[in-house]
């Protein structure tokens, strides 16, 4: 498991009022209806963020990631992976993540990327869409740069490059890893997927934290406040880059 009920992303270094916010049903491609979340900022913006979230699908942290999103002058849309198995519901601690996971198919999860990228587009003034996602969903997220959805960039916490390897090939858009280095994938590993991508001609940036543990962007974890407030940095930074 990722992220606990009790923790929270940390604040951006930036913070500007939200606007709209809340709950949300979205359509997939196959008609699978599912849950997301999204927020924006008061202020106009054409840049949105669509947020994978970790096993546990969308719970309350990646709900105010959305809203740190929003502060941070990003549409966001936070997506659930349950849709399917589940329906539309609570993802709390007592829901059993673990039997719906195992179920879950990766195209799958690309289509539901796919509508909430869709969704933002037609509901936003967005021209600059971006994918991040946290330990399973940082893969998810590396997934959808070879969807086809013409992405601004794709980031990626803690994610397993094994679950990205079919797709290696098809990743058009620049990617960010964000590895732990004291997370149970090797950032050996880790690098070695950069490389893949990079002799594709494709930008990839890495950034290693080498005392962090897995999930440590969280603001209840004080001990690693620096490399929390440094992520964010790089989120940001890619994002200035990448947008047009």
């Amino acid at each position: 498991m990722c992220y606990a009920d009790d923790a929270r992303p940390p604040a951006p270094p930036v913070q500007g009022p939200v606007g709209e916010h809340g709950d949300l049903v979205l359509e997939s491609a196959d008609g699978t209806r599912f849950g997301a979340f999204h927020a924006h900022p008061q202020a106009p913006s054409n840049r949105a963020m669509v947020i994978l979230p970790d096993v546990r699908g969308l719970h309350g942290f990646y709900q105010d990631l959305a809203l740190r999103w929003a502060e941070a002058g990003l549409h966001a849309v936070a997506i659930d992976y349950f849709g399917r198995t589940a329906g539309i519901g609570d993802r709390g601690e007592e829901f059993p993540f673990r039997e719906h996971i195992d179920k879950i198919d990766f195209v799958k999860v690309g289509q539901d990327a796919s509508a909430a990228i869709a969704w933002v587009r037609e509901h936003t003034e967005a021209t600059s869409v971006f994918t991040v996602g946290f330990c399973f969903g940082g893969a998810m997220s590396w997934r959808q740069a070879a969807s086809g959805d013409d992405l601004a960039g794709s980031i990626g916490f803690y994610g397993v490059p094994s679950r990205v390897s079919d797709v290696v090939e098809d990743i058009a858009a620049p990617l960010l890893v964000l590895a732990a280095g004291q997370d149970f994938t090797p950032v050996a590993e880790v690098e070695g997927f950069a490389d893949r991508v990079r002799r594709n001609g494709v930008e990839v940036a890495v950034h290693v934290y080498p005392d962090a543990p897995h999930s440590f962007f969280d603001k209840t974890f004080a001990e690693h406040r620096d490399a929390c407030a440094d992520a964010w940095h790089q989120q940001l930074a890619f994002v200035d880059r990448h947008a047009v």
